[in-house]
């Protein structure tokens, strides 16, 4: 079966890429580097020719609301419309647990145009909502320092493995489309604050978390339900401490 992912060399899509591949597929990993541009639409029709599915992880250079708007309006549409001339049967797109209850923030709002183009689009389809991925760890605690401290809320995160991420994506690429939005997570459930105080000890980093119900998650004011799913997620498998013995 050829599959195309749009995104191929990044976090997930290197990962989705060496799966699919070991299973068999004929796997193109689409990024600029490899002549596929879904902003500019190069490359995107002969990478699609005969390919049954699309999976999208693509992620905006920038995390700058106008710069991640333009560029998930923009690409979503490119790679829409050249599905449709290629007649995909399969689009699969990854996206973020929580991007509808987060739309004071421009990247989760690019992120739910995009969906909503997928679903207008007739393409069959499939839309993955992921949590947050253990691996992002270092950005948020990053993203929360001042000096030695790092301030972050209680609020409920339930961060999931990338290898898990790309398992799932990998069964569903392969299957018939849903045409419906889903939901995976990891294991457990824990604070924010809890998150990266693991993490940062983990590492043998001496800053300090401090519980700040006022702090922001990059920016964006969250509550206990802005970050975790519904009822009823796929889970993943592999728990954050064990994730981080791996670090």
């Amino acid at each position: 079966m050829k599959i195309v992912v749009i995104g191929g060399t990044g976090l997930i899509g290197a990962r989705l890429v060496k799966l699919l591949r070991s299973q068999g597929h004929d796997v193109i990993a689409a990024s600029p580097i490899s002549g596929v541009n879904t902003i500019t639409g190069e490359g995107l029709a002969k990478s699609f020719e005969g390919a049954y599915s699309v999976v999208d992880v693509s992620n905006s250079p920038s995390l700058e609301p106008d710069a991640a708007v333009h560029f998930f309006e923009t690409s979503g549409k490119n790679l829409v419309d050249a599905g449709k001339k290629a007649g995909i049967k399969h689009h699969v797109v990854l996206s973020i647990v929580g991007t509808d209850r987060l739309q004071e923030s421009g990247y989760f709002r690019g992120k739910l145009a995009q969906e909503n183009m997928l679903k207008a689009s007739g393409i069959p389809y499939t839309i993955l909502r992921s949590t947050q991925f253990h691996e992002f760890a270092g950005t948020i605690a990053n993203g929360s320092s001042i000096g030695k401290y790092v301030h972050l809320p209680h609020t409920s995160v339930q961060t999931i493995a990338a290898d898990d991420v790309a398992a799932m994506l990998a069964e569903i690429a392969v299957a018939g489309p849903l045409d419906e939005t889903i939901e995976i997570a990891g294991p457990e459930k824990m604070g924010m604050d809890e998150f990266i105080r693991k993490y940062l000890k983990g590492i043998n980093d001496e800053r300090q978390v401090i519980t700040d119900e006022r702090a922001t998650y990059l920016g964006i004011s969250v509550d206990d339900r802005s970050l975790v799913p519904g009822e009823h997620p796929t889970l993943g498998k592999i728990l954050f401490e064990d994730w981080l013995k791996t670090q």
